[in-house]
């Protein structure tokens, strides 16, 4: 079976007499193509093209008005947006989970927010409209989106196409400036935010436009991934410099290619531009790039000539980030900073970077990390404890560590020794609870048998809580290779349809082509010390406990497509209430949140095993 074949498109700017007259040509010529990705504002920019717009949005009739092939778009802003997207969003065929497109008209759809779906084998994950804080209800995308990609992210399988309408900073390699537009080089129309993600997401494929001119860079290398990703930025339709705006690719599906396929690198390969651009970030861009060396950019280098420093590969007064940050540089004696093995092991012991570099913090007390050096003999201690200086690090950025500023303190409702309950940021259901191990850890199966006992005994009080109400308790837990911090959803559903769950998990699994182990047991602690043998820690891994006892358990491949939300996907299309599978359609304001807490406190008490 031949790819797919794919056209992308940036800004349209509403100009779809000439977009489709472009497509229809080439499509004649080069096609037939399957799908057209438009990135970039979509919408017009004035009034004057409202009326060739609307033609096609409400069928205005006329050979123009039709649109030759299956149309997405992301840039969700420009005029009569908000009117004709009010007006897809109230569409009853639009209601539900749905993150394969709202349909707007045939063959029109608009991906909204965020989120990843299949089109003819393709993995496709997208960002809609514009980094923005002023909270609009289209043309720009919430962190919750960002949050909902970083979550996609640890998935399994290879991402092909990734869509974002913003440039993502320092994506142009500048070691090739002769061929780049001037107005490349500057951060307008650029986002941190799809820096980050990108990064992450590591895409075969990653698409853009905004920015007004055709860039296609060289391919580079992704950090902890054997494929490479070719961006493209796009121009816009008719722009007067007759920039490409029209691009043709065809794609091999990532989950039908073999490992050497997928990891065939061209030999104009580069690296990454994004190597530390997550860490960069993080750090709230603790200080500014060195001008020297423009073509050691992507490795961020700090200007530290009012510090001390040790002896390294390199000469001068500046430090090697990369260095500090990994405790390894890939240029190695090559390199031209100070490799400071000193200055690494301040920072492993939690010292503030940008105090070690400039003397002193422009955050202040708002930095979560420390502003004095520590002595030898705490350094030689840290040394010693590596490994737990850097997941205190870590805590500091986790969701789910109680030592972390971002944790949701205010969800919590109990807290034992080894683990604590809390509620879920957008519950699928009333009383729906998250069991969660204080330690930072990705998966609860390889956690000691000790911390296993306190986990049971919430087990069974939650089971004991929802029989009381007429329910029963589902337990499900992803294991991602890329998690980072473990969780256990417990879903309380009515005991008149827990007998099914079992049948609509295993459904759902044929749709995805495998088939689950099942094993039942008479107790939880037997059920986990059978799932301990079960996990492998070379695979990602999804199990259900199910509320006779059942335990349905799924090691998952590499490239295998399995949805991380797929536990609660599949309950809340048990609980026919599809609407409720993105946890973002169920998200509550913190003092709703708050008042639902305290509730749930009041209630469990009797039976909290921490009381």
């Amino acid at each position: 079976m031949s790819p797919p074949r794919i056209l992308l498109c940036g800004d349209v700017l509403g100009r779809l007499n000439q977009l489709f007259k472009r497509v229809q040509s080439v499509n004649k010529s080069a096609g037939p193509f399957d799908a057209l990705f438009c990135v970039g504002q979509f919408f017009p920019d004035s009034a004057e093209q409202l009326e060739e717009f609307m033609g096609y949005v409400e069928g205005g009739g006329g050979g123009h008005s039709q649109i030759p092939l299956p149309t997405y778009f992301i840039g969700d802003y420009g005029v009569a947006a908000p009117k004709v997207l009010s007006t897809a969003s109230r569409n009853s065929a639009n209601l539900g989970f749905k993150m394969d497109g709202f349909k707007i008209c045939d063959n029109l759809f608009w991906l909204r927010g965020s989120g990843k779906f299949t089109l003819h084998g393709l993995s496709v994950v997208y960002l809609s409209g514009r980094q923005s804080s002023n909270g609009q209800q289209f043309g720009t995308y919430s962190q919750d989106d960002v949050d909902a990609l970083r979550a996609l992210a640890e998935e399994p399988g290879v991402v092909d196409l990734f869509l974002t309408n913003e440039w993502p900073s320092g994506v142009t390699n500048r070691a090739s400036v002769s061929d780049i537009p001037a107005g490349l080089l500057d951060s307008t129309g650029s986002d941190s935010s799809v820096s980050e993600l990108v990064a992450e997401i590591k895409p075969r494929y990653h698409i853009a436009g905004t920015k007004g001119v055709f860039y296609a860079r060289e391919p580079y290398s992704n950090v902890d991934a054997v494929h490479v990703t070719r961006f493209f930025g796009l121009a816009m339709v008719g722009n007067k410099d007759k920039q490409k705006f029209i691009h043709a690719i065809s794609p091999t599906p990532a989950s039908t290619m073999s490992a050497a396929e997928i990891s065939m690198k061209p030999p104009n390969t580069t690296l990454s531009p994004y190597t530390l651009v997550v860490e960069q970030t993080a750090l709230k861009e603790v200080t500014k790039r060195s001008t020297d060396s423009v073509s050691d950019s992507q490795y961020w280098r700090y200007d530290v000539s009012q510090k001390r420093h040790k002896s390294g590969a390199g000469e001068g007064n500046k430090l090697c980030f990369k260095f500090i940050y990994s405790g390894s540089c890939p240029r190695g004696e090559k390199c031209n900073f100070q490799h400071d093995s000193d200055a690494r092991e301040q920072y492993s012991g939690g010292v503030c970077i940008d105090f070690l570099i400039k003397g002193k913090c422009e955050r202040g007390p708002d930095c979560n990390f420390k502003h004095d050096l520590q002595n030898e003999g705490e350094s030689h201690s840290r040394t010693r404890r590596r490994s737990e200086s850097d997941s205190g690090n870590r805590s500091k950025v986790c969701w789910f560590c109680l030592s972390s500023p971002n944790v949701e303190s205010h969800l919590i409702i109990s807290v034992g020794e080894f683990y604590y309950c809390a509620l879920p940021k957008g519950p699928l259901v009333q009383d729906h609870v998250l069991v969660i191990p204080i330690e930072h850890a990705p998966s609860t199966l390889t956690l000691s048998q000790q911390s296993n006992s306190e986990l049971v005994k919430f087990q069974n009080s939650l089971k004991l809580y929802y029989k009381n109400r007429g329910k029963e308790a589902v337990l499900f837990e992803w294991i991602s290779k890329r998690s980072s911090h473990a969780n256990i959803q417990v879903v309380p559903v009515p005991s008149s349809r827990a007998a099914a769950v079992r049948d609509i998990c295993n459904m759902a699994a044929e749709k995805l082509g495998f088939k689950f182990v099942a094993m039942k047991f008479n107790n939880s602690s037997d059920g986990r010390e059978w799932l301990r043998k079960q996990f492998d820690r070379n695979y990602s891994f999804f199990y259900v406990e199910l509320t006779e006892g059942t335990i349905l358990s799924h090691s998952v491949e590499e490239n295998e497509n399995f949805p991380a939300q797929f536990g609660r996907e599949v309950l809340a299309g048990l609980l026919n209430m599809p609407e409720r599978a993105d946890w973002r359609n169920c998200a509550l304001g913190k003092d709703e949140e708050t008042k639902m807490a305290e509730e749930f406190k009041k209630q469990f008490e009797e039976l909290d095993p921490n009381q």
